[in-house]
């Protein structure tokens, strides 16, 4: 797409709000008509929320599920209102409508589904332990903490609800790439950041300025912009935890610090904010997010991707990595997180050095190097490109023929026409192996591993077992990506 065709930031919020998200769009400008009085807003508000059925059932659902609820159950919008106060129930009808208009999306591609529901969940969970960080905040802030934690990353699941001819391309990065990479090859597709439509969708709707504020200057360190920012990082790790446990316990100490608290009765506060979550979720008629809102990671989660040291046998160092494989399946990461521990143990185990993931351009014409590690656990994130579209040399003749390449020597016959100046210069004088990246065997790339500048052969059992673990990972990252 040229810069030409792009859409500017205002006309993609205008798009979103006014063609894509038309119901959030007409409740957020109703509600803005009610002022935050509850004597003068209350029974004018009660009474507009009357006028919609569904929204009145969903009120009382929310309001008999919450803690305000008193123990006689409530059956008026009007007393659910008093019960619950002027600023929460707008929050309710937001949050019904925001649920109701995403979930309606239609004919999105099952990835971008996926990521839409992820998304929703994520954003869900992080209003209520944003929330859950305040406990002796005055409710009315509580309410707006809440919705800019919800909210904070609006741009991003509006573009996605959107169905967006862009939005199939934009997809298939998702698991490749890192979530700060991914972010800016989408902004350089789109041609605006998601942060740009959060900023540009809460505006139109007149959201507040504390989620204005939260977006355009998260570096503030008041406690509200921390638990904003807090919420959203943990909600988001706890659905996808990271590979490292100390991680984790990081941002469990750093919420734990805001709330003045320790990290074990923070853990069963969170425990009781999922329960809450999972209640509230059906009651806004969003049971399809539940399975997203899952429990604290286990010391199984976590995955610490370290290059294996002396392993007691060559076996046993290929096993730990199949088991390591096997658990980052399970997790659903992505692909990235797969590729970037295949390469890392493998130039480890197999004293490499250099063991590197190419990854096949969208117009194949060309290999990019994604990265790479040595045998010593190092990784060159230096970006290298090799043309395989009009010339033949090794990595097109392994692209084509999908199979594994065994180079020792480089002036065999068999080789003489694929090594080209490009190959001759990655070469060096040195050994190579090459093998496809497969996802449901259609090829997306190359890993390359090397032992350079000498001629020092690579075995025909360290060829074998290398294969091996580069076929398995071509298995883990089908079934990674079948959801």
């Amino acid at each position: 797409m040229t810069d030409v065709r792009r859409p500017s930031a205002a006309q993609w919020t205008e798009q979103l709000a006014k063609r894509e998200l038309p119901a959030i769009t007409s409740m957020a400008t109703t509600l803005d008509k009610f002022a935050n009085d509850d004597v003068s807003s209350i029974p004018q508000l009660s009474q507009a929320i009357l006028h919609d059925q569904a929204l009145s059932s969903c009120l009382l659902k929310v309001v008999n599920t919450t803690s305000h609820a008193s123990v006689r159950r409530v059956n008026t919008v009007s007393r659910a209102a008093i019960i619950l106060g002027i600023q929460a129930v707008k929050n309710i009808c937001l949050t019904s409508k925001i649920l109701e208009a995403l979930l309606q999306s239609e004919n999105l591609q099952p990835a971008v589904y996926e990521r839409l529901l992820m998304l929703m969940a994520n954003a869900f969970y992080a209003g209520l332990l944003a929330r859950m960080m305040l406990p002796e905040h005055h409710e009315d802030t509580k309410e707006e903490v809440y919705l800019a934690a919800m909210l904070y990353h609006i741009g991003e699941t509006a573009f996605w609800s959107s169905g967006s001819a862009l939005s199939e391309q934009l997809i298939r990065q998702a698991s490749a790439l890192s979530p700060a990479e991914f972010g800016q090859y989408c902004r350089g597709e789109i041609g605006v950041s998601f942060d740009e439509l959060s900023i540009g969708l809460v505006r139109t709707w007149n959201l507040g300025e504390l989620l204005l504020k939260a977006l355009d200057a998260p570096e503030s360190r008041t406690v509200e912009m921390q638990a904003i920012s807090l919420a959203n990082q943990l909600s988001a790790a706890i659905h996808t935890p990271p590979r490292n446990k100390a991680d984790f316990s990081r941002l469990l100490q750093d919420v734990a610090r805001v709330m003045k608290i320790e990290p074990k009765q923070l853990k069963e506060r969170i425990k009781q904010t999922r329960q809450l979550a999972l209640e509230l979720l059906q009651s806004y008629g969003a049971d399809v997010l539940q399975s997203h809102i899952k429990n604290l990671p286990s010391d199984a989660d976590f995955i610490d991707i370290t290059p294996v040291i002396a392993p007691v046998s060559r076996d046993s160092a290929l096993l730990q990595v199949a088991q390591q494989l096997q658990q980052l399946t399970l997790r659903h990461c992505n692909i990235n997180e797969l590729l970037s521990l295949l390469l890392q143990q493998a130039a480890a185990i197999f004293a490499f050095d250099s063991c590197a993931f190419w990854i096949l351009s969208a117009d194949k014409t060309r290999l990019e190097s994604r990265s790479a590690y040595d045998g010593q656990g190092t990784q060159n994130t230096a970006r290298r490109s090799v043309a395989i579209s009009a010339t033949h040399n090794l990595f097109s003749l392994s692209i084509q023929q999908a199979q594994p390449l065994l180079i020792n020597d480089r002036r065999a016959p068999q080789w003489h026409n694929y090594i080209d100046e490009q190959m001759d210069k990655l070469l060096q004088r040195g050994t190579m192996a090459l093998t496809s990246v497969k996802i449901h065997n259609k090829v997306i790339g190359i890993i390359s591993a090397q032992h350079l500048k000498t001629a020092r052969p690579i075995s025909d059992e360290d060829y074998r077992q290398f294969c091996f673990i580069c076929d398995y990972l071509n298995m883990c990252l089908s079934l990674s990506t079948a959801r």
